[in-house]
């Protein structure tokens, strides 16, 4: 069997480690270096694109649909909320590691179907808990998916997106009646409770890391 091959490597801003693309065959992983497991795979996406189809099904038939992504990774959640929006939509995908763009753009791109060259996607270079806090009532769904879940791994500066403070910040840049959908690849109970103390109606949904049915059960959850 063909072995992974580190094809990329890109500097995550305020950590001072990296991340690595890296490539089998068609199948492409990204990873932490210095970390044995992986944080996303090509053949591995069925949550991801759960984030974008749960929050968007929820807001499809508004007028002048504006959405947030909070995390680009390798384009799936993307591709799966513009393959759920109209024509008219406009999608703000926030990123902080400049280099999963290029990588989106390039040699990752095909596999979510090159969603960053749809004229519907803006791509915002930076912390996406900044972008919140520029843009109160600016969205009508918002979608985080920057780390492992409600703990930061990747970046320990992630923690203030899940802590009391950044949910409030979320919930200032939703629209009226806008949806908050946050990714986790697993259960949290005690930040199900902290999404209720700020006010937030609260659904918990379990999916499948791969369809159909199989893989991981990862959690999201769906806050208003």
């Amino acid at each position: 069997m063909a072995k992974f091959e580190v094809i990329g490597t890109a500097s995550i801003p305020g950590k001072g480690s990296e991340l690595r693309l890296l490539q089998r065959n068609d199948e492409f992983s990204i990873r932490i270096a210095g970390s044995p497991g992986e944080l996303m795979n090509t053949r591995l996406h069925g949550s991801e694109d759960a984030l974008a189809e749960l929050a968007c099904e929820r807001i499809a038939n508004r007028a002048g649909i504006r959405v947030l992504i909070g995390g680009l990774g390798m384009g799936f959640t993307l591709a799966a909320a513009l393959r759920s929006l109209p024509e008219s939509a406009e999608v703000v995908v926030a990123e902080l590691v400049p280099g999963v763009v290029d990588w989106n753009r390039g040699p990752l791109g095909a596999a979510a179907g090159y969603p960053l060259n749809d004229p519907r996607t803006v791509v915002s270079l930076g912390d996406v808990g900044e972008l919140l806090r520029r843009e109160p009532g600016g969205f009508d769904a918002i979608m985080i998916d920057v780390d492992n879940g409600p703990e930061g791994l990747t970046r320990k500066e992630n923690d203030w997106l899940y802590s009391p403070q950044g949910l409030a910040a979320a919930q200032e840049a939703l629209r009226p009646e806008g949806v908050l959908a946050i990714w986790s690849a697993g259960q949290d109970p005690a930040f199900t409770e902290r999404l209720r103390r700020v006010g937030l109606l609260v659904e918990e949904v379990t999916v499948r890391a791969h369809r159909p049915g199989k893989g991981a059960k990862h959690r999201i959850w769906l806050a208003c």
